[in-house]
């Protein structure tokens, strides 16, 4: 079945019309629509299927104070508001799963497991990657998206991650978001100053 372009009301939610958001209605976010989401996004392509990302779906007072004390003061209280916060990691071990993930190539953990600069780059770029496809699928099931650096990297992997390969890469707010507190659009490149046809 041939695709065809999504309707402009779709565009606009998905796009044209949502914004990152800093404050949340007082809705909660259940466990299953976390499940779907994952189930979405985990379907967007990444290079030889490597899935490096890792997420923690931060929702418990107990990790939410953990978190809060790796954030940085600006971004404090719209977090703790949120009802939910995606910390959105890779694994620098990705490749331990490619036996599985990418049959097709039985050696293909060999691609990275000698290499530690190429197996950081195809994790960062992917695990990327698969946050932005996060943000994506979110808005595209209902729900907004608070994306953000300012945070201490380090103290969120000893928090979430200890003992694993995985860092954290960003944080993401997810919820239903207040409107009234949404700040005016800034600029965007235009198509001649970010793009070339050749």
């Amino acid at each position: 079945m041939a695709n065809t372009p999504l309707n402009q009301e779709a565009l606009n939610q998905i796009f044209l019309e949502a914004h990152t958001h800093n404050g949340w209605q007082d809705r909660a976010v259940p466990d299953e629509l976390l499940l779907k989401l994952y189930n979405i996004f985990r379907m967007a392509p990444t290079s030889v299927n490597c899935s490096p990302a890792r997420i923690v779906f931060v929702k418990s007072k107990a990790a939410k104070e953990k978190l809060n004390a790796a954030l940085a003061e600006g971004n404090r209280a719209k977090t703790m508001a949120a009802p939910v916060t995606a910390i959105i990691g890779y694994d620098l071990h990705f490749y331990d799963n490619l036996g599985k993930l990418f049959p097709s190539a039985p050696t293909a953990k060999s691609w990275f497991d000698k290499d530690e600069k190429a197996a950081f780059t195809a994790a960062f770029r992917n695990g990327s990657l698969q946050g932005a496809y996060l943000i994506i699928a979110a808005r595209a099931l209902g729900l907004d998206c608070g994306p953000m650096s300012g945070f201490d990297n380090a103290q969120v992997d000893q928090s979430f991650f200890a003992g694993t390969a995985v860092k954290s890469n960003f944080i993401c707010n997810l919820g239903y978001g207040d409107t009234s507190k949404v700040y005016p659009r800034n600029p965007r490149l235009d198509f001649a100053e970010a793009c070339s046809i050749e």
